[in-house]
């Protein structure tokens, strides 16, 4: 006769398998967190690397970008402006007389010296020397009355708050960016009139480019945006910013450029992070 299982020994096996069964769902499902984690940490980190190698690709453009603008300010101040100078000295002596030729070289005298204001100031507006030394707002005050005497556009500069200081970096890189939207409006949108607004305030700093131009659908440029776009949205990104690009088919464009004064504090406040 064959011997019955003892109900202690089914109850024992069934604990065991039950037990086992219940370790190797844990180490499962461990096994899978863990591999999880790690993947997420992996895509964390080569997306942090892919963004800091971005960075710095970025800050070596805008570095190199800034010393030639430099070098190209220097040479127009230096020599281009030396020359014109020379040659209105040079009319000057030519006579006294008030005949037809005289009129010509005082006409001639007179084009030059305006030559010579739109180069100085040209230079001006391309100098990271002098950008720094007059701050954002003169050097914006500056820029949007060249740009009114040329009759290119009309453009109006609001300061709303109190002005304080952003750092010479990031104002630099956030006047490229004004300068980058204006060439944007002038060149593709066709604008006539533009503002630019300065909003101070403890907790935000708010730069607005506005203008009146054809627009374009935002939906249909992603992916696909022009290097005007992207370098003002990677200027923002630079320096902390975030950018904000609005506009739509025959109803202008809008961007805004939103900075947290409080990173502009202390030691940094005068490089790019």
């Amino acid at each position: 006769m064959q011997e019955a299982v003892e109900p202690v020994d089914v109850k024992r096996l069934i604990v065991v398998t039950t037990v086992i069964f219940l370790m190797a769902l844990v180490f499962i499902v461990s096994y899978i967190f863990i591999y999880n984690n790690r993947k997420k940490k992996h895509i964390e980190e080569k997306h942090t690397l892919e963004t800091n190698f971005r960075q710095e690709v970025l800050k070596t453009q805008v570095e190199v970008q800034e010393q030639t603008l430099t070098n190209i300010s220097r040479e127009i101040h230096d020599n281009i402006t030396q020359v014109l100078s020379f040659v209105k000295l040079n009319l000057s002596m030519a006579g006294d007389g008030k005949d037809e030729k005289q009129q010509k070289i005082d006409e001639s005298r007179e084009l030059i010296a305006q030559v010579i204001n739109d180069l100085r100031t040209l230079s001006k507006s391309m100098s990271f020397e002098h950008i720094a030394a007059a701050g954002l707002v003169k050097t914006l005050e500056a820029e949007t009355k060249r740009i009114n005497k040329s009759g290119i556009t009309d453009i109006q500069l609001l300061v709303a708050g109190e002005e304080y200081s952003l750092g010479e970096q990031r104002e630099l890189v956030l006047f490229r960016i004004v300068q980058e939207g204006l060439n944007n409006a002038f060149k593709h949108a066709n604008a006539k009139h533009l503002e630019i607004s300065l909003q101070y305030s403890d907790e935000l700093f708010t730069l607005t480019l506005e203008d009146d131009g054809k627009g374009f659908s935002v939906d249909a440029l992603k992916g696909n945006e022009g290097s005007g776009l992207k370098n003002i949205s990677s200027r923002a990104t630079l320096i902390g910013a975030v950018a904000n690009i609005k506009s739509a088919p025959n109803e202008g464009c809008c961007i805004t450029v939103s900075l947290n004064p409080i990173h502009t504090n202390g030691n940094s406040q005068n490089s790019i992070s």
